[in-house]
């Protein structure tokens, strides 16, 4: 499961950051650098709370203990299982 593809509600970990599989405006070694500075580690708990009104983007996620704001298209490259 791709993070960008979870519903509001949905928990998982973690299991690993593939940045080739999203079209983003970072580079793949930006756009992994920054999730990790975020906190999306291997291990990290995960849960949705909210999704934008508006094609359900950006996304509010817990990761352990800090919610952040994160746009579903650079989530995709976030796997959890």
């Amino acid at each position: 499961m791709l993070l960008g593809q979870a519903r509001r509600g949905y928990r998982g970990v973690v299991q690993a950051i593939d940045p080739h599989r999203v079209a983003s405006a970072l580079s793949p070694v930006e756009l992994e650098s920054r999730l990790i500075e975020l906190g999306f580690v291997e291990g990290a708990k995960i849960e949705v709370l909210h999704e934008g009104i508006i094609g359900r983007d950006p996304i509010a996620v817990r990761v352990d203990n800090i919610t952040i704001a994160v746009r579903r298209r650079e989530a995709m490259a976030v796997v959890l299982s």
